[in-house]
């Protein structure tokens, strides 16, 4: 690839090439205060490229690829390579991840102890996630929680944190200092901006901690706050884990310990407000 950028985000390094200037230039941008892969070494590599020679320059339309990619994939307009990266470097994860198990959810630190956020698209942990960072919480990741299975700590993974559609203005008015990336419009997900973690939540990326509270938030309802089952419990973070299988007896043993170790609760929040109100009532009760 002509154009290549190098990061390590937590303990994973990436190499992204594309065959576009562009992409490369906003994740220098948005990633610059982040380190290199260790030794130079990463974990994973990204493409974006063109399906054809021609799509670089006539309407050009970028293909996600790397160590692992799926082929019938649908490509992005150049507008959108940011977005290309960012989903080719969750692909790497996804499909390649076997030293964690992977969870889809947000994960906020703080005096050691996490709080991991997971729930269906729209369910609000990637802004509650944002909101939390800036209010004394260290954000250790937005797409993925890492979890050792050796020790059962959660590992930060503090890539972008992506914000849709309401979400971004609520986040832009909460964080007026914060850095942003360009705002994607017509995506697949609607109107997509992302957020630089803060310069501690970088920092700090090499710090695990240990699980305290599993959150499953639900947006749009009146507000509620009620336990959740064991084996509900396990039904939800296998649906969440996109390695669980893969990882075989490593995987349920760790997932096995987060459900028997780690209380659990659901809530239903009709703001943001709201909400934040209802983590720092169950946090304080831990």
């Amino acid at each position: 690839m002509r154009h290549v950028f190098s990061v390590r985000v937590g303990p994973v390094g990436f190499r992204v090439g594309s065959h576009w200037r562009t992409p490369i230039r906003q994740l220098a941008t948005l990633y610059a205060d982040y380190p290199r892969p260790e030794n130079g070494v990463p974990d994973f590599t990204v493409r974006l490229f063109a399906h054809r020679p021609w799509r670089r320059v006539i309407r050009p339309a970028v293909m996600i690829g790397g160590d692992f990619m799926i082929p019938d994939a649908a490509p992005l307009p150049l507008a959108q390579g940011l977005l290309a990266a960012e989903m080719a470097m969750n692909l790497q994860m996804a499909l390649g991840q076997r030293r964690y198990l992977l969870l889809h959810a947000s994960a906020v630190e703080r005096d050691g102890r996490v709080l991991l956020m997971t729930g269906e698209s729209g369910s609000g942990k990637s802004t509650l996630a944002a909101l939390l960072s800036r209010a004394g919480w260290r954000l250790m990741g937005d797409e993925f929680a890492l979890i050792d299975p050796a020790t059962g700590l959660a590992h930060a993974f503090p890539r972008l944190v992506s914000l849709k559609n309401e979400a971004i203005a609520a986040v832009e008015a909460a964080a007026p200092g914060a850095r942003f990336g360009p705002l994607l419009e017509g995506t697949p997900k609607g109107a997509i901006r992302h957020l630089v973690p803060d310069a501690a939540a970088v920092a700090t990326m090499d710090m695990p901690g240990r699980p305290a509270l599993l959150l499953f938030p639900r947006f749009g309802f009146a507000p509620d706050i009620r336990a959740v089952a064991p084996g509900e419990v396990l039904m939800r973070l296998t649906q969440a884990s996109t390695n669980y299988v893969a990882m075989g007896e490593r995987g349920f043993t760790a997932l096995t310990g987060l459900v028997r170790s780690v209380p659990a609760r659901a809530i239903d929040y009709p703001d943001t407000d709201r909400a934040l109100a209802q983590v720092a009532a169950l946090w304080d009760a831990l």
